[in-house]
């Protein structure tokens, strides 16, 4: 979660600077991908692909109600727009894109955080 957080701090920086949009979209989408790997590493889950993650997040976490469902459409479209933002000529890419993935990143981390406390509390002595 820290590289998470990390990487969410870079994308609010930027955006409080008002540039680098598609690396803003890529930050936000690595910070709710660490957040996905880590959730899933609690069910003994791992993917070799990016969509592998998005997917297996979406089956054992948004349809089963683990957590809200639309934490697995920001997944995909923070995935849709990191894409979009590294390998587009033209990404097409804006303020508004960009502040909508920190929100997106921003909520995700605060769901991802709530649900793996449990995990990362010690135990009582």
């Amino acid at each position: 979660m820290d590289k998470a957080r990390a990487k969410l701090t870079a994308a609010e920086d930027w955006l409080a600077q008002g540039k680098y949009f598609d690396e803003i979209a890529s930050r936000c989408y690595y910070a709710a991908f660490h957040a996905a790997q880590a959730m899933l590493a609690t069910e003994g889950l791992t993917a070799n692909t990016h969509q592998g993650i998005v997917s297996l997040f979406g089956l054992h976490f948004a349809k089963t109600g683990k957590v809200n469902p639309r934490l697995g459409r920001y997944l995909n479209n923070l995935k849709d727009d990191r894409e979009s933002g590294d390998y587009d000529l033209y990404s097409g890419l804006d303020k508004s894109d960009a502040e909508n993935a920190v929100r997106e990143a921003r909520e995700f981390l605060v769901e991802a955080e709530r649900y793996l406390q449990p995990f990362l509390s010690s135990p009582a002595s």
